[in-house]
């Protein structure tokens, strides 16, 4: 009798298909078929959580190892773990098995996730998400435009027409490139010479007399709306530096009458110099 010899002494077969597990592109993917297909089927509850908490653990070195690409980039090796482990817990979540093998499914997910927290939390300042985008843009571009060895650098003209950007969109970019991390404003700047300057001494500030000339002029209509009498005290008072004692004296009234005259006309004045007019300028 012939006797198949594609069979085992047990009777399964042993073709090349069934004899050898399905080849995985890395050791640390493990086989969890059997383990979506039941999260799929399970409502929240305990069961379902015990279930994905088991996934995540059998997934975890995958994330770990994606995590391993963005070492030496300014960010610890654990944090960077923990947010692969984030893009691998959206992924579990997020994942149809029956849309093919969950590893080509959460590799570009958990990549995805360690760059998006590079773009978003690893500026020292906050960048708008636009800037960001022509910042990646650039950068592309340029290693494009250069990949070729002796191939010169590209110059905004050349960027913009390779990316169909403005030359402005390209010079922000650009700017962005080198703008990753913040100076100190008391790092030291050469001068060519001994006395060295700091970057905060290279940028301007206010001028508080600015401020002096926007009060005189909106002061300046209110002053011409008051009684002669009370233009006259408020100059004798902050003009000629008199007390209320010389200005009563010289007047011929009381120094409590100075006193009151003079905060009823900073009153006015000031009413008059932010829009609340008061009516009436009559004198006393």
């Amino acid at each position: 009798m012939l006797t198949d010899m594609s069979t085992s002494r047990s009777g399964t077969p042993t073709t090349a298909a069934a004899a050898a597990p399905a080849r995985r592109s890395h050791d640390d993917a493990p086989d969890t078929a059997e383990l979506f297909a039941r999260l799929a089927e399970l409502e929240d509850g305990p069961e379902r959580d015990a279930v994905r908490d088991e996934l995540v653990t059998a997934w975890l070195p995958m994330a770990h190892r994606i995590a391993g690409r963005f070492r030496d980039r300014g960010e610890s090796v654990e944090d960077l773990r923990q947010v692969a482990a984030l893009g691998l817990v959206k992924a579990i979540d997020r994942f149809d098995p029956s849309r093919g093998a969950f590893e080509s499914y959460a590799v570009p997910t958990i990549t995805g996730e360690v760059k998006r927290h590079f773009r978003d939390r690893m500026w020292a300042l906050r960048v708008p998400r636009r800037v960001q985008e022509l910042r990646n843009r650039v950068r592309v571009a340029r290693r494009e435009l250069t990949q070729n060895p002796g191939s010169p650098e590209p110059t905004v003209a050349d960027i913009a027409a390779h990316t169909g950007l403005s030359e402005e969109e390209v010079s922000a970019g650009m700017e962005a490139l080198e703008s990753f991390s913040t100076l100190s404003l008391d790092a030291e700047l050469s001068a060519g010479g001994e006395d060295g300057y700091s970057l905060a001494d290279t940028l301007g500030a206010s001028d508080a007399s600015y401020d002096v000339v926007v009060d005189r002029e909106a002061a300046k209509e209110g002053l011409r709306r008051l009684p002669e009498r009370e233009r006259a005290i408020l100059y004798m008072r902050f003009f000629e530096d008199m007390t209320q004692s010389r200005i009563a004296d010289r007047l011929g009234i009381s120094q409590m009458h100075v006193s009151r005259l003079i905060s009823r006309s900073c009153a006015r004045v000031r009413d008059e110099a932010l829009g609340g007019r008061r009516g009436g300028t009559g004198s006393e």
